[in-house]
């Protein structure tokens, strides 16, 4: 006996999105609730006596755990009910450029592996020459030359010697300077 349909299959509406397997979109939110957890986790680990406006420094930590903790319900009862619906077409490259990746990973390793060493505002200098180069890269630009990276460190030096000010002297927040002075 051979199997025979019912009837014609109907065709699929104009704006009819193909369908797609859940598992990454799944794979999606339970990432992120694993990231919620880990963060509510390390959340527990920061004091929390109270101090200005009777909160303490686990508070932020707290929001953003719970917050991203609910994002991740979101995602993954969006992928089990259906799938993540209105998406729009995929555009980019078809394969990540990995070498843009590595200057812009570089860059932050490196800040946050040197700020105690070299301070703040050098380490924030030098995270952001890294990440506009690599973001250069990924654009098909040429890294600008000598002329460029000057400009960009410098860029990144006016960027970050403002932030570190206005958090040592302006809100007396600590943050690793290179020398006791409190001023580089």
């Amino acid at each position: 006996m051979s199997a025979t349909s019912s009837g014609p299959v109907p065709a699929p509406s104009a704006g009819a999105v193909p369908a797609v397997s859940p598992l990454p979109q799944v794979l999606v939110g339970l990432g992120t609730l694993a990231v919620a957890a880990w963060l509510a986790w390390g959340a527990t680990s920061i004091s929390a006596d109270a101090g200005y406006a009777g909160v303490g420094p686990n508070f932020l930590p707290w929001v953003v755990s719970v917050l991203l903790g609910l994002c991740g319900v979101f995602m993954l009862r969006e992928a089990l009910t259906g799938g993540f619906r209105d998406l729009d077409e995929v555009d980019g490259a078809e394969q990540g450029d990995w070498r843009s990746f590595v200057w812009v990973a570089a860059g932050i390793l490196l800040n946050a592996s040197l700020i105690t060493t070299i301070g703040f505002i050098l380490s924030c200098a030098l995270c952001y020459l890294l990440a506009v180069q690599g973001f250069r890269r990924s654009q098909g630009s040429a890294s600008g030359g000598a002329r460029g990276w000057i400009t960009d460190a410098l860029v990144g030096l006016a960027i970050s010697a403002p932030v570190f000010w206005m958090f040592t002297k302006g809100l007396a927040i600590s943050l690793p300077g290179l020398t006791q002075t409190g001023w580089i």
